[in-house]
């Protein structure tokens, strides 16, 4: 089994009002990952994934890469990424 790892991530672009959160939620879940991801008042959206490493590192270039199609992603960064023991969600959801 893979090591588990959670990482933070924000991206930057036009990623609000072209269905970025419905899609980041569609990639987690094909992907197997559980986390969260929102809209934030300053126009990104951010969230936390979790999962096995590779899927992870799947996802994050997803983030930085692909994004929704209408999307257009500027900039994605990842923060405090570190390994963990057991998943902390079980599933991957919208926050509002």
């Amino acid at each position: 089994m893979s090591a588990l790892v959670s990482v933070d991530y924000e991206v930057f672009g036009q990623v609000q009002g072209v269905f970025f959160r419905k899609y980041t939620e569609k990639e987690a879940a094909r992907l197997g990952l559980v986390g969260w991801v929102r809209n934030t008042m300053r126009d990104t959206v951010e969230g936390q994934v979790q999962g096995p490493r590779e899927a992870v590192e799947k996802m994050k270039s997803w983030l930085r890469i692909t994004g929704s199609p209408m999307s257009r992603i500027d900039k994605a960064t990842f923060s405090n990424e570190h390994d963990i023991s057991t998943l902390e969600f079980t599933s991957f959801t919208t926050r509002y």
